[in-house]
């Protein structure tokens, strides 16, 4: 009963902390987990404040790192949103790209259309940097040029369906991109409205392009009075 108590416990660091905690609470990141972290703050910043509203500082801050660490994985602000842009673009011309498996034209189509809706609904981040300028987009790519590449692979969708119906195939690559264009510009501007739903936004896309194309003349003229 006298017997005097033991603590086992593991006295503290003198600084109110426990070493085995602190050292658990302070695991270092491996470098690909840190990139990943960093990507993952760069993405959310970009899109709430576009490239100039965000500062190496502000990144480094959120990421609980030294503005050093950034420099080492990226070189910089521009190399990190370099980046994240070239993820966004793949990303969402895998999507596209993807999603063009059925056989009729019109399912195509609404496909198409659909690919792009669920990844503005999906990756909302993703899309608003990609629809915004900035110093870097002559060498990261821009949204219009990631249009383009969707509307090549539609082109090809095209340009055998213009040939099996008469049509000049030379002109699938003008079509496609007026297709594409046109998913694309609604997209924008479903992003901020949300309204009506995604597959009412498909259903009508697909609604004024499929019909546009059925009744496509062979030899379009102009009605105004103007010729050139």
């Amino acid at each position: 009963m006298g017997g005097v108590a033991t603590d086992n416990s593991i006295k503290d660091d003198g600084k109110g902390r426990n070493p085995r905690t602190t050292r658990r609470a302070r695991r270092r990141m491996t470098g690909t987990e840190r990139r990943e972290q960093l990507l993952d703050i760069g993405r959310t910043l970009f899109a709430e404040r576009g490239f100039e509203g965000t500062s190496v500082e502000e990144i480094a801050a959120k990421a609980g790192v030294s503005k050093p660490v950034v420099y080492e994985h990226f070189g910089g602000k521009e190399g990190l949103y370099a980046v994240v842009v070239d993820r966004e673009m793949s990303r969402l011309l895998s999507m596209v790209t993807g999603a063009l498996t059925a056989g009729h034209p019109r399912e195509l189509l609404e496909q198409a259309a659909f690919a792009l809706l669920d990844y503005i609904e999906q990756y909302t981040d993703g899309f608003h940097i990609l629809v915004r300028d900035s110093p870097v987009a002559q060498s990261t790519g821009t949204f219009a040029s990631l249009i383009g590449d969707i509307a090549t692979q539609v082109e090809d969708i095209l340009g055998v369906e213009f040939k099996g119906r008469g049509y000049d195939a030379k002109l699938a690559p003008m079509y496609s991109q007026a297709l594409v264009g046109m998913v694309a510009l609604t997209g924008q501007w479903w992003l901020n409205v949300r309204k009506p739903k995604k597959a009412e936004v498909a259903a009508h896309l697909v609604n004024l392009a499929w019909h546009g194309l059925q009744g496509l003349e062979h030899d379009p003229q102009l009605v105004g009075r103007r010729r050139a």
